[in-house]
């Protein structure tokens, strides 16, 4: 062979092998885990802190409520149009799904949710809700703008991308089930596993929490109307009292968790509507009572709704009196345990450990409240946990849902580098390997 054939040779193979790879051995174990902490040093880039606050603020400023975020929506898909990223609309009316990547194996999502709360917010600066009676106050708007942080630094980032990153815009998570309606349109198709969060303003800034297994309980809400016979209060013979059948009827729902259920099996069920009169001295026709029930597991949860219509029905009985029971699923369908995969939760101490430091991820115990987001894990295996962002000045900060929450915007550059660093870790490091045949390729990346 003579010598310029050999030179050619070598060029060739010297080509080759300069071509970068989807393969996860092209980064080293230290180069993984850089990544987290190189991903919030370029969320923290004055340009990109800048332009994710932005975003936040023009959707504090236009709250819109479940299904209603059309302008929210619209705005999401302007910023995905300006970042090159191609998305799949409209999911569930107002959702959006954006894919970055490969198009192709493996898939994994990250989810924000758009709906805001139908309430007056109360805090006074210059980028309070425009609209009357809707507020932000759960944070959100900090959700879709961290997302949308996540896509820019993946979309940055592409070149070391295995995979595809599925961004889950969501509306209606506030009782709407919102997760649901995305799941039953598809948008979960393909992919594998999905991380959420939640900002926490009673944990500090610069750490996270979270932990495997039950994380949030089940919940549900239940109305009675509770119907007797109305008269003067100063013949009560006369009249059949539906308020003393209501009043009974609470004090037994209260012995559901304290006499039925098992002590270590946590459960709530909680009456805080009761309407009925509006006289001194007249007995109403009826009374109208509701609340909420929550548990950790699917069985306690449907155990506790057969007997919350039970006792009901029962003790109204016992006072003369009818009683309907109405649960609003149609309206308030009943959110799952949120259940926290254990092999995710160990990927998300590796990953948030190499961001933050160990000591700054924290396990935490099981809370009462309730997410949709275990409506996606139901189907495949998901991941939630909560971002801190209490600062050093805020002792006291106002809770989720109130009309004084709000949001400390340094937090938003870690909930879009985590974010980003879960997905892109997940699929260099912990994905399994799917055969091409049974997945539908999104051509249109």
């Amino acid at each position: 062979m003579d010598f310029s054939r050999w030179v050619f040779l070598i060029f060739i193979f010297i080509s080759i092998s300069a071509i970068p790879t989807w393969s996860v051995s092209s980064l080293s174990s230290r180069e993984l885990s850089e990544i987290p902490s190189n991903f919030l040093d370029f969320a923290n880039k004055s340009e990109v802190f800048d332009w994710i606050v932005g975003v936040r603020r023009r959707i504090h400023e236009n709250p819109e409520l479940g299904y209603e975020e059309l302008e929210t929506s619209k705005l999401i898909r302007e910023e995905l149009d300006n970042l090159g990223i191609s998305y799949n609309y409209p999911f569930a009316t107002t959702g959006i799904v954006g894919f970055i990547g490969s198009g192709k194996p493996p898939f994994v999502a990250i989810r924000a949710d758009m709906d805001a709360l139908p309430m007056q917010e109360m805090v006074d600066w210059e980028h309070k809700s425009r609209n009357p009676g809707k507020m932000h106050a759960c944070g959100h708007d900090a959700h879709v703008a961290m997302l949308l942080g996540a896509a820019k630094i993946l979309q940055e980032h592409r070149n070391i991308l295995k995979g595809t990153v599925a961004l889950v815009f969501q509306p209606a998570e506030e009782g709407g089930g919102g997760a649901k309606k995305m799941i039953d349109a598809g948008a979960l198709e393909n992919v594998e596993a999905i991380f959420g969060l939640h900002v926490n303003p009673n944990f500090p800034l610069g750490k996270v929490s979270s932990r495997p297994g039950p994380f949030l309980a089940g919940s549900g809400f239940f109305e009675a109307v509770i119907s007797g016979r109305g008269g003067h209060a100063a013949i009560p013979q006369h009249s059949i009292d539906p308020i003393l059948a209501a009043s009974n009827v609470i004090v037994s729902l209260q012995h559901l968790v304290s006499r039925e259920a098992d002590p270590l099996d946590s459960q709530v069920v909680t009456v805080a509507k009761f309407q009925g009169g509006g006289a001194f001295n007249v007995i109403p026709d009826s009374v109208t009572i509701g609340g909420t029930f929550r548990a950790f597991s699917k069985e306690s949860f449907l155990q506790l709704r057969q007997r919350i219509e039970e006792v009901i029905v029962g003790q109204a009985a016992v006072q003369r009196c009818n009683a309907t029971v109405d649960f609003h699923t149609k309206d308030k369908p009943f959110f799952p345990p949120t259940v926290n995969d254990k092999n995710l939760h160990k990927h998300f101490q590796r990953v948030a450990g190499d961001m933050l430091g160990n000591d700054n991820v924290k396990d935490m115990e099981p809370l009462m409240g309730s997410e949709d987001f275990a409506f996606y894990q139901e189907v495949i295996p998901g991941y939630f946990y909560l971002l801190g962002m209490q600062d050093e000045t805020n002792e006291n900060p106002a809770s989720v849902h109130s009309p004084h929450f709000k949001i400390n915007e340094e937090a938003l550059p870690y909930g879009a580098a985590l974010q980003a660093s879960l997905a892109i870790r997940y699929l260099l490091e912990a994905q399994p390997q799917v055969p091409s045949s049974s997945i539908n390729d999104h051509d249109e990346l």
